[in-house]
């Protein structure tokens, strides 16, 4: 992880346990002696980041469906760290930094931590409204809403137009993207998972929404889309930014980006554990 990351090292169980007492229930010793919970079960992975949430950054309100997907903490701070690092190269200094969070979700939490961490100012999109209405919970029953406001993007089709406003200007956006390309192979995917673990194939544990999960064409098409309007808002936005979940679509990334001839493009490379990620930024 990004070494300020702080969500370094392991879990520390106990004082999660008494900022959440929730999490009692799920924590068990392993088989080497140490306190752990079921990674498996989403319901111990949910509440898991609940407490950290609550420990870490005075998160005290956080509920959403079951049915979305449960953002793991540690990794989203990873984004944010990166983020900053690349904002400080830009020099930025002493002014305060907008971003927009393209894709919020129920959870709203690239703008929740983002605010935690470095006190930067959200305005965060989303497709669903049902999305929207979850996060605008949240935000009300954090005191929030005057650090992150939400946009509704009507067209699906359509990522910055209709959500970057007339006098709006962005230091950077940030996105997530679905990165199936449709529901059965969202589904195959979590089934092959499933049986990695040894569990039975009835039993689930991923969650998403289909905007959440997959979009038509995946990533890959997802990109190419947010790329091209770039271009419009290349006065409005100084980075634009976006994780890329699989390193063999960067290649078709690139030549998107060779196109719209950008002044800068940057790739930057985030390990968590054994685990590689990386976001793609670009700015004109």
């Amino acid at each position: 992880m990004h070494p300020k990351n702080i969500h370094q090292g392991q879990y520390n169980l106990v004082k999660l346990s008494v900022v959440y007492p929730e999490l009692k229930h799920f924590v068990f010793t392993n088989e080497y002696g140490t306190e752990s919970i079921d990674f498996s079960k989403p319901k111990a992975v949910k509440t898991l980041n609940t407490a950290l949430l609550k420990l870490h950054h005075d998160i005290s309100y956080w509920e959403f469906s079951d049915s979305n997907l449960c953002p793991p903490i540690p990794s989203r701070a990873d984004y944010l760290y990166y983020l900053n690092d690349l904002l400080a190269e830009s020099e930025f200094k002493d002014k305060k930094i907008t971003l927009l969070d393209i894709g919020t979700g129920a959870t709203c939490i690239y703008s929740l931590l983002g605010n935690s961490l470095f006190n930067w100012e959200f305005v965060a999109s989303d497709i669903s409204e049902k999305s929207l209405a979850n996060a605008q919970e949240i935000l009300d029953k954090n005191s929030l809403t005057n650090a992150i406001s939400l946009r509704k993007q009507n067209r699906k089709k359509l990522i910055l137009e209709g959500v970057i406003l007339e006098n709006d200007y962005f230091f950077a956006s940030m996105c997530n993207p679905p990165f199936y390309r449709s529901k059965e192979e969202a589904e195959k995917t979590a089934k092959r998972k499933l049986r990695n673990l040894g569990l039975d194939k009835s039993t689930r544990n991923f969650a998403g929404k289909s905007n959440e999960l997959w979009y038509k064409g995946g990533e890959v098409a997802f990109l190419k889309n947010y790329i091209k309007e770039s271009v419009l808002f290349q006065k409005q936005v100084y980075w634009f930014t976006s994780l890329i979940s699989k390193s063999e679509n960067l290649p078709a990334i690139y030549t998107a980006l060779k196109q719209v001839k950008p002044k800068e493009v940057k790739t930057i490379e985030m390990k968590q554990g054994n685990k590689i990620t990386r976001f793609v930024a670009w700015r004109f």
